[in-house]
């Protein structure tokens, strides 16, 4: 049998924190138990919000943490054309539609339902255009974004999520169909992250579907929080690990807070 795959797989829009931390420990220690491996992903699909001094910043981090992965490490910058290959086969399939409606025209036609995010759900507008009018906007090169159809789709699960967008406009691509995508190609086995992300899963798992991709083993952990309750979060400004080191925080002291003061990882 093959050895266990876990991967950490952070977007560098902002310095890694505690929660990350917890995160990245808790999937290499993972993979240790199982004689498995332990990958790392760089996630900058938000080219808007991704810089190149964060991916190198979160290195530094994790190597500070006394953590290990293997190389190369899987940059999703740079594979735009495999989800873009796997986004043109869903619309073969027709499990997705081209939406040119711009953000004002999506939440003003949005229905009185709210996804995981809350983001309220699309009206389904350009579900409705016709083949010939979505080519001939298409071929004028109109600017549109990819949204899966959930009434195709049929899936319960996962229509907490309406038609949600795929590949985003000026983009190619999102967190959704890259991650699916990057699982299946690094054979990754189990999948660890923030019960923050655990609504996504049942869209992976529609995606993975539709796409005959495999589905990996999901566990989601609990979040850790401030002083206030709150969790940890970039667009928040919670402290982050380089802010610690700083102040004098050792690596050791940030693994026993965490649990893994034992942890050979």
């Amino acid at each position: 049998m093959s050895r266990p795959i876990f991967r950490f797989a952070p977007s560098p829009n902002g310095h890694l924190h505690l929660g990350h931390a917890f995160s990245a420990l808790l999937n290499a220690r993972m993979a240790a138990e199982v004689a498995g491996r332990f990958l790392v992903r760089i996630e900058d699909t938000d080219e808007t919000r991704s810089r190149q001094e964060l991916v190198t910043a979160i290195f530094e981090d994790l190597t500070w943490l006394g953590l290990q992965w293997e190389q190369p490490v899987r940059i999703q910058s740079e594979h735009f054309p495999e989800y873009q290959s796997n986004l043109h086969r869903l619309w073969n399939m027709g499990a997705v539609y081209p939406c040119f409606c711009s953000r004002k025209e999506a939440l003003g036609k949005a229905l009185p339902i709210q996804d995981p995010d809350g983001q309220p759900h699309y009206g389904g507008t350009c579900r409705l255009l016709s083949p010939a009018e979505v080519n001939g906007r298409i071929l004028r090169g109109d600017t549109h974004g990819w949204r899966i159809d959930m009434e195709r789709a049929g899936d319960d699960a996962a229509a907490i999520w309406g038609d949600t967008m795929i590949a985003k406009r000026h983009v190619g691509s999102s967190y959704h169909i890259a991650v699916v995508t990057d699982d299946a190609l690094q054979g990754i086995t189990h999948v660890v992250r923030g019960m923050d992300i655990e609504p996504s899963t049942a869209l992976h798992k529609l995606l993975q579907r539709l796409l005959g991709l495999p589905t990996p083993h999901y566990h989601h952990h609990e979040l850790i929080r401030d002083a206030a309750g709150n969790k940890l979060s970039k667009s928040l400004a919670s402290t982050s690990l380089r802010e610690l080191r700083q102040k004098g925080t050792t690596a050791g002291d940030i693994r026993e807070r965490l649990g893994f003061s034992g942890s050979e990882v």
